[in-house]
C-alpha cells in the first residue's frame, strides 16, 4: 500500500472477493482495506502501541450528527470518565491536507466536543488543543493520562 511516516504495524489481513481486508484491533473484525483504512489502522497502532494509549477507550467509525445529517468520525478516543478526550480525521496519503480538512474535524467536534482535535493522512499529522479559545496546534500527539 503506502509508506506512511508512522512506524510499521503487525496486521493481518485476508483476501476475499477480490479484496484485500485488514483486521481492526478495535472492532475486532476485518474490514477493507482502503488507503484510509490504512492510515487509521497505523495510527491506532502508533497511539496504543508508541503512545501507550488505553485500547478499550477507542471507537472507531462512530456516527454523529450535525445539522441533522449523519456524518463518521474516524477515531474518537475517550477519557477515564468516557468523555471524548482526541478526535481523530484520517485521509488517504494522496489528499492533501487543506483547511478544508481542519474545518471537517472542527465541525465534527462541535457535536463531540473532545479536548484535543487531529487530522493525519499518514503522511502530516497535526494535533491541536481545542480547549483553548482559538485551536493552539502541538508539537506532538498529547500523553494520555
Amino acid at each position: 500500500m503506502y509508506a506512511l511516516n508512522l512506524p510499521k504495524i503487525q496486521a493481518t489481513y485476508k483476501k476475499e472477493g477480490g479484496k484485500v481486508y485488514i483486521f481492526d484491533i478495535i472492532r475486532k473484525k476485518h474490514i477493507v482495506l482502503t488507503p484510509e483504512e490504512w492510515v487509521r489502522q497505523h495510527m491506532v497502532h502508533y497511539l496504543i502501541e508508541h503512545q501507550k494509549y488505553p485500547k478499550s477507550l477507542f471507537r472507531i467509525e462512530g456516527s454523529l450528527t450535525f445539522n441533522k445529517l449523519q456524518k463518521r468520525s474516524d477515531i474518537v478516543i475517550y477519557d477515564r470518565d468516557a468523555r471524548p478526550w482526541m478526535l481523530i480525521e484520517c485521509k488517504s496519503p494522496a489528499i492533501k491536507l487543506t483547511q478544508k480538512a481542519f474545518n471537517q474535524v472542527a465541525v465534527y467536534n462541535m457535536t463531540i466536543g473532545a479536548r484535543y482535535v487531529a487530522v493525519t493522512n499518514g503522511m502530516a499529522h497535526f494535533c491541536f488543543d481545542a480547549a483553548t479559545g482559538e485551536p493552539v496546534l502541538l508539537e506532538a500527539f498529547p500523553v494520555f493520562s
